[in-house]
């Protein structure tokens, strides 16, 4: 199993960067939960404050780049892949090689798309593979969720509305919708760690 987690830190000089709130917590569950079942996981991380789960093989990236080059690498020799992490889906075009510094104009920031990671593994998917990749709202959860899922070739993706309590970034539960090609699934506040064993045991059972 491969499993993607945390945020993307995108660079825009040598002290600032852009990021987003993902802790990681998700998909280190996830990792934790699977390794319990015996599997074999590798984890991709983005930088969080986390301890990796003990019997994890874990790379640690830092940008969206790093990230995409990392899955590319690992993905062909995993049966299931889940990809939690929050990736950017923007990058600043240009990186100044000294810090910017403040002036009394405003400042506009220049920003060039990422590789969308998980449109390549659907692209990429090999035969008997499975793909599950997570959607966070804020609106329209289930209609933009189910598009996602048919866009990127997904067998399973799991949705989040950041809006709904105890649903979200840094948090220790979460609220999900699983959501496949056949059926919409609505799972209760749940530790992301219990999160996490239900996701897995909907894998497993869409894959036989």
């Amino acid at each position: 199993i491969l499993i993607t987690a945390g945020p993307t830190q995108e660079s825009l000089d040598p002290v600032r960067f852009i990021t987003n709130h993902s802790s990681g917590k998700m998909g280190y569950a996830l990792a934790q939960a699977a390794v319990m079942r015996g599997a074999s996981v590798t984890l991709i991380s983005g930088p969080v404050n986390l301890k990796p789960p003990a019997g994890v093989t874990v790379h640690n990236i830092v940008s969206a780049q790093d990230m995409f080059e990392c899955v590319k690498k690992y993905s062909p020799e995993n049966e299931i892949i889940i990809k939690s992490a929050a990736v950017a889906d923007y990058k600043p075009a240009d990186i100044s090689d000294e810090k910017i510094k403040k002036s009394d104009t405003e400042l506009s920031i220049k920003l060039t798309r990422t590789n969308d990671i998980l449109k390549w593994l659907g692209e990429n998917k090999r035969p008997n593979q499975f793909l599950c990749g997570f959607s966070m709202e804020t609106q329209n959860l289930i209609e933009n969720s189910k598009a996602k899922l048919l866009k990127k070739n997904l067998d399973l993706i799991c949705a989040n509305n950041i809006k709904t309590e105890g649903a979200g970034f840094q948090k220790d539960t979460n609220v999900i919708t699983m959501i496949s090609r056949n059926f919409i699934e609505e799972l209760p506040l749940l530790s992301k760690f219990e999160a996490a064993n239900k996701i897995l045991d909907e894998i497993i059972q869409l894959s036989n």
